[in-house]
């Protein structure tokens, strides 16, 4: 097996690369103890068998001085489809380090939940149904950092690339006879989204789960989630490393103005009482007090559930599980229970009702709600009933 650590051999590797239709892809990396994720290995492969030329480990730690220019450029190139498995972490690691998201790209959990594999289906499953492949586990928790990686880990490492080539290579003809593709490239307009990528600290006071939703309690959760989120970027730690969310919590309410007051906190990591921290949380509660009542934040007003049509959205449950059977696509892909709790309250806006999930599913439950279509038990499945 082939490991590349020179600037050369990865351009000679991406060369060879433009010449296939489409690339493997997949990382591993660390982020226990760092905010941003720390790429240690990155795996790709082309149509092959056996040759080094068709599937090669790219070792950025063994490779300090090499760029990864040339990989980034061929994640640019239109002509060439970049293939990933559950790519979210995987995109925002390019993202973050070198600015580029690659396109045209393929999910291929994306993809399996729209060809009836279940809702987040894994690597291995795919792999053994598809491949016929069995995967050896033993290195997925390795510390992908040390150096030298053992043969074992390369090998757990190369596998992840060089059976998604027939995962790949089935799924997309699965979904070019169903005509299917342009579902999962709706897909994948989501995840090639840098917005998808990028914590803005103004607005990580939103990812904090409240209870309180009173502008000042949030003007203080505001200020206090915007510094933390700072902190740990600057800094490069985990954010619950400053503090964890019951902490902030506890800030917001107890509204701590001085260092003696910090000490009184029950939640507050000791490192968080002194220095930087400290003096970041106070000057956060000095701003939040400070707000005036037209800068202040307003949470999503929670749903009422006395206004959710209870009846409505039992019948949207099944319509949805009739419809996902229908067509062979995860339920949780096509209308989570939160949106159709959404749909029975009215609200008609949601990502249920636009796209491939219109066709799927959206319209048959727009016309349930108004009455137009209707139910029906048809010995063990359900059949909808035109009433107009």
């Amino acid at each position: 097996m082939k490991t590349i650590t020179t600037t050369q051999e990865l351009i000679a590797y991406c060369d060879h690369a433009r010449s296939f239709p489409y690339v493997t892809v997949d990382t591993e990396f660390l982020r226990e103890r760092t905010y941003y994720a720390k790429l240690c290995l990155i795996q790709l492969a082309v149509l092959g068998t056996s040759s080094d030329d068709d599937a090669v480990l790219v070792d950025p730690i063994a490779g300090e001085d090499m760029s990864l220019d040339p990989l980034y450029d061929l994640f640019r190139d239109e002509k060439i489809i970049k293939v990933f498995h559950a790519a979210r972490q995987d995109l925002e690691i390019f993202y973050i380090e070198g600015g580029v998201i690659p396109a045209p790209l393929f999910d291929t959990q994306v993809a399996a939940m729209v060809c009836d594999f279940g809702e987040q289906v894994g690597y291995e499953t795919l792999a053994r149904k598809i491949a016929k492949a069995s995967i050896d586990k033993t290195s997925r928790f390795t510390d992908w950092s040390r150096r030298p990686l053992s043969d074992a880990q390369k090998n757990y490492a190369l596998a992840d690339v060089t059976h998604l080539r027939d995962i790949y290579e089935y799924l997309a003809k699965r979904l070019e006879r169903t005509k299917r593709t342009p579902w999962v490239e709706e897909e994948m307009a989501i995840l090639r989204a840098p917005e998808t990528y990028v914590v803005s600290p103004e607005d990580a006071w939103k990812r904090v789960k409240v209870r309180t939703v009173a502008p000042k309690f949030l003007s203080l959760v505001r200020e206090l989630a915007k510094f933390r989120e700072i902190y740990a970027q600057d800094r490069n730690v985990p954010r619950t490393r400053v503090y964890k969310d019951d902490a902030l919590l506890e800030l917001a309410s107890t509204k701590p103005q001085t260092i003696s007051d910090l000490g009184k906190s029950r939640l507050l990591l000791r490192e968080a009482r002194k220095g930087d921290i400290a003096n970041g949380i106070i000057e956060a509660v000095k701003t939040g007090l400070a707000c005036p009542p037209d800068k202040m934040p307003v949470a999503k007003t929670a749903r009422d559930k006395s206004q959710i049509n209870a009846a409505l959205a039992d019948l949207l449950r099944v319509l949805l599980k009739t419809k996902a059977e229908e067509v062979g696509v995860a339920q949780k892909l096509i209308a989570t229970a939160s949106d159709l709790d959404d749909i029975a309250m009215g609200d008609f806006d949601g990502l249920a009702m636009k796209g491939w999930r219109s066709e799927v599913f959206g319209r048959d439950a727009l016309r349930l709600c108004r009455g137009e279509v209707a139910l029906s038990a048809d010995g063990t499945s359900v059949k909808i009933i035109d009433l107009t």
